[in-house]
């Protein structure tokens, strides 16, 4: 089974988006050696603590700086861009970078409704998110005469599509495209398992995919000891409450004990949307990536963290790309 990973470019209390920037690349190149099969980067826009906004730019510096890992967006948020605009875009990745491209597309905002007023986006344009991606499709694809507008560069490079999503509306349109579908379940497993089965179900085939594809998307905080290992996820339980309390701002520094930080009623609505981790030592993580592959049989797994420490965190993903390959190696003998 493949794994890959997806980052955020979190930029942590203490430091800044120069810094934030700097911790990417070094990890895109880690995480390559380690053996990550693709490395994506989210849009999210009007959050000081996260620095991938301007996602293509950084894809095309990722790719730069790296050698044959596939790089990414996990994903574009289509409501926020003209199909037209993000084929060029893309196209232009993949001319740079052929083979190596993937684009994510999903069809939320990535930001509250100023943001939306801010772009210039209407939210009705998330009602037509299938057609944009075919459009998108078509745009990408091979080249057509018929069509008053091309995408230059663009037509002919045929940059693999997926759907995101973290509710069912998203299974139902990657099942509806035949596109590989990959479910947020890192922040919102709620829907994960009846997403998956619809999925599944109702998967029509297409040129692009012949059978379903589903990527199951987990946090891991990693390190050598459990206790140190949940010491590190306090970070991002922070993040996530003062998110869903209208205080988004840099990651967290760690805590020794999360509920002097977080009101005790909190916290088990925290704990549910980030159920979908493996927190702990090596032996721990490997143990639970095992048990959640073999819940959900997914296609592929992408991991995800949000670490403070940048060390901390790269550390955190060597242990899950080892507990991957050893996973792999079990599978195969």
């Amino acid at each position: 089974m493949r794994f890959s990973l997806l980052d955020l470019a979190p930029v942590p209390e203490g430091a800044d988006t120069a810094q934030a920037l700097r911790n990417m690349e070094r990890l895109a190149e880690k995480a390559e050696a380690w053996g990550y099969h693709r490395y994506w980067l989210a849009e999210h826009h009007n959050m000081p603590g996260i620095a991938s906004a301007a996602t293509s730019v950084l894809i095309g510096h990722v790719a730069a700086r790296t050698r044959h890992m596939r790089v990414g967006a996990g994903g574009i948020m289509l409501p926020n861009h003209a199909p037209l605009a993000v084929a060029e875009a893309f196209g232009t990745l993949a001319t740079l970078h052929p083979d190596r491209i993937d684009l994510g597309l999903g069809r939320a905002p990535g930001g509250d409704h100023a943001v939306m007023q801010a772009l210039g986006v209407h939210p009705s344009r998330a009602e037509r998110f299938p057609e944009e991606i075919e459009a998108l499709r078509m745009l990408l694809g091979p080249a057509r005469d018929d069509l008053a507008v091309r995408a230059h560069p663009g037509e002919g490079t045929n940059v693999p599509l997926w759907v995101l999503g973290s509710s069912l509306a998203g299974a139902e349109t990657a099942a509806q495209l035949g596109l590989p579908y990959a479910f947020a379940s890192h922040f919102a497993p709620a829907a994960l398992e009846r997403a998956f089965a619809l999925y599944r179900e109702r998967f029509q085939p297409s040129e692009s995919l012949e059978k379903p594809y589903a990527m199951l998307a987990i946090n891991v905080f990693g390190a050598d000891t459990d206790a140190e290992a949940v010491r590190l996820r306090t970070s991002m339980q922070q993040a996530f409450y003062r998110l869903r309390t209208g205080q988004p701002g840099k990651l967290p520094r760690p805590v020794d004990d999360i509920r002097e930080v977080i009101p005790a009623g909190a916290l088990p609505t925290i704990d549910s949307a980030l159920s979908v981790s493996a927190t702990g030592s090596p032996e721990t993580v490997r143990a639970r990536l095992a048990e959640l592959i073999a819940q959900h049989r997914p296609d592929e797994v992408i991991l995800t963290g949000q670490i403070h420490d940048a060390t901390a965190r790269e550390r955190s993903f060597e242990i899950a790309a080892e507990a991957m390959s050893d996973l792999q190696a079990a599978k195969a003998a």
